[in-house]
């Protein structure tokens, strides 16, 4: 099971990474032209968005692997679990129901490595 769990937090940490860094990457403008949910937030807001999924991202991984304060793992998981529950909302504002499955995917996701880390294959 530990396996499995350092499977889902590579894989959840490279999407979030992926989809933070991209907006924080780019233009305000670019990113709301991309993303239509964006023209709801200000600039701030989404940039401030886009930094907790890459801190998310990056506290799932480098805590348990440097062996430095562990317990952040299973913080970020339960972070990013409350990221995608606001996206699903934000989602279904905007009646973008493609994105809301990804969404419930990785919020699933982010649930069993909190649970699993804060649980039974805590470290």
């Amino acid at each position: 099971m530990t396996v499995f769990l350092w499977i889902l937090q590579i894989v959840l940490a490279l999407v979030m990474l992926a989809a933070g860094g991209g907006k924080l990457a780019q233009p305000y403008a670019r990113t709301a032209e991309a993303m239509p949910w964006a023209r709801r937030f200000s600039p701030a807001q989404v940039k401030g968005i886009a930094a907790a999924e890459v801190l998310g991202a990056l506290g799932l991984v480098l805590p348990a692997a440097t062996g430095i304060a562990p317990v952040l793992t299973p913080l970020a998981a339960t972070g990013l679990a409350l990221i995608m529950l606001g996206a699903v909302a934000t989602h279904a504002r905007e009646k973008e129901w493609p994105h809301i499955a990804v969404n419930v995917v990785l919020l699933a996701v982010a649930v069993v490595v909190a649970w699993g880390r804060f649980g039974p294959y805590a470290w």
